[in-house]
């Protein structure tokens, strides 16, 4: 699987991990402290070929999410959901840590952000009827919705916005609704 776009990654051994499951170019954070050089080849990348953010599912890898997207708007965000980056021993999460099969689904469905004037599709009400929000099992429910539609785990603040962003439309939420309720049959 070759890859036009430039991956952002964390480190080293994050582009160790996308090269070895497909043939793509690497930008490396080097934490989430980006300088504002890289900030500066991330924009360039964006303007050249497009870029692909990839990061871990923690904090460190959503506070680069949004440093990314803050600077270099319209990049696109890969997901994988955090049981597919644990380490075999169980100390330590990173994309380096995912097999390849895992890296070559989540870069399959890459999300593009939409443009910020788009009509907001899923309400406030959508989500907390599909017990997404101020419901006991909300959070276990949102890492799945995360998962099924691969944008990643959110808080429940974050849902909304998130779902907008990438352009999830009131059908696909419904159908991933539908089989989270259908797993907890």
């Amino acid at each position: 699987m070759k890859i036009n776009e430039i991956i952002v990654v964390e480190g080293k051994d994050d582009t160790v991990a996308i090269k070895r499951a497909v043939d793509a170019d690497t930008i490396e954070t080097n934490g989430s402290a980006i300088s504002k050089e890289t900030l500066q080849r991330i924009r360039h990348a964006q303007d050249k070929r497009g870029v692909i953010v990839f990061t871990d599912p923690d904090y460190p890898g959503q506070r680069i999410r949004a440093i990314i997207e803050e600077h270099v708007p319209q990049v696109k965000h890969a997901f994988l959901a955090k049981e597919k980056t644990i380490a075999k021993n169980g100390k330590g999460l990173g994309i380096e840590h995912a097999c390849d099969e895992d890296i070559r689904e989540a870069l399959s469905a890459v999300y593009t952000p939409r443009e910020k004037d788009s009509a907001i599709e899923i309400t406030m009400e959508d989500l907390i009827d599909a017990a997404l929000v101020a419901h006991p099992q909300a959070k276990i429910r949102r890492t799945r919705i995360g998962e099924l539609l691969q944008i990643g785990y959110t808080n429940g603040k974050q849902l909304q916005k998130r779902l907008h962003m990438f352009g999830i439309t009131k059908a696909q939420f419904i159908e991933a609704v539908q089989a989270v309720n259908q797993e907890e049959l």
